[in-house]
């Protein structure tokens, strides 16, 4: 079969390998869609959150169909179409498609309790999105937007515009704040009552007229952007609710702390999406949003050095997915 692998830091490649055997409690899946991330550009330059090594599969945002079940395995059966979460392990301790080489091939081993099945009514293209939307609605989730919300999404790129969109299917009034036009423009054509450049956030006329004085009862930070998260206690308002979704693993920024404390905040960081993938698909399979706009290109597996440049973060492009197996 054919597979990409990061062989080392910078190298990747499609290559030939062996199509595995699942075990016991395994089973092997035919990938048909898979979603490229900025976390696959952090691997690929030999630095991510948890330990990892060389060489490895990449690929955690994917869509395929069950081929053979190992086993013991007793809730899944060839054809069934499935997803399967990234964090996975004893106690979230490895990444699937980081620690645990991913979906990026033509077929591919996951265990039976990391996967999901997906309705017959949703196509590939959006059951590849789900990992990435989980953790977009699990933003929202942990803070409880309802319809009542004034929400500033912080950061425009593919989870900032997803998690804009779980903020709207909520019923939220939603304001994307991002420096790069065309993300702005983007978030406009997917319905956000406003889109501003950070500099202009709080003078904002249509800002102010949804907030009356800048600041939000939510705010969802997806940037991974040091001054981005620190600007995300200054815009929420007293008694608001802040989430950090985005990661930054070096770098840092001044806050005044105090902040915290004088608007009463409620703080909290996720991680994944551990828990709600079930809810999630649901709400997807519910129509209330559409994140397939989101998809910019696909490619064929085999086009995957094209498939990477396209999906690095000057191409212009959202979301690129590469195509297996159709």
């Amino acid at each position: 079969m054919k597979a990409l692998v990061f062989s080392g830091a910078r190298i990747a490649g499609i290559k030939d390998l062996v199509v595995p055997r699942p075990g016991r409690g395994e089973v092997l899946i035919r990938s048909r869609r898979v979603g490229i991330c900025h976390s696959d550009f952090e691997l690929l330059a030999d630095r991510y959150i948890i330990p990892f090594s060389y060489p490895v599969v990449p690929g955690h945002e994917w869509a395929g169909e069950v081929a053979e079940v190992g086993e013991g395995v007793t809730d899944f059966e060839p054809g069934d179409r499935v997803v399967g979460e990234c964090v996975v392990g004893p106690g979230g301790k490895d990444h699937f498609g980081f620690s645990i080489s991913g979906a990026a091939a033509e077929y591919f081993v996951a265990r039976a309790e990391w996967l999901h099945k997906v309705p017959e009514t949703m196509s590939y293209t959006t059951a590849a999105l789900v990992e990435p939307f989980s953790v977009a609605y699990n933003a929202t989730r942990a803070a409880t937007v309802d319809p009542s919300d004034r929400v500033a999404v912080l950061g425009g790129g593919p989870i900032g515009l997803l998690t804009a969109m779980a903020s709207l299917g909520r019923g939220a009034r939603v304001v994307m704040v991002e420096p790069r036009e065309d993300r702005r423009a983007k978030a406009l054509e997917i319905g956000v009552h406003a889109a501003v450049d950070p500099a202009e956030v709080e003078k904002s006329p249509e800002v102010l007229a949804m907030t009356g004085d800048g600041t939000f009862d939510v705010v969802l930070e997806t940037a991974g952007h040091p001054a981005a998260m620190a600007n995300a206690l200054r815009l929420a308002r007293v008694g608001g609710r802040v989430v950090y979704v985005g990661i930054d693993v070096a770098r840092s920024a001044e806050v005044p702390l105090g902040l915290i404390q004088a608007k009463a905040l409620k703080i909290e960081g996720i991680i994944g999406s551990v828990g709600i993938w079930p809810e999630t698909i649901r709400f997807l399979a519910s129509g209330v949003i559409d994140p397939t706009v989101l998809v910019t290109g696909v490619y064929p597996l085999e086009r995957a050095e094209e498939a990477l440049a396209a999906a690095s973060g000057s191409s212009g492009n959202i979301k690129i997915h590469f195509e297996v197996g159709e």
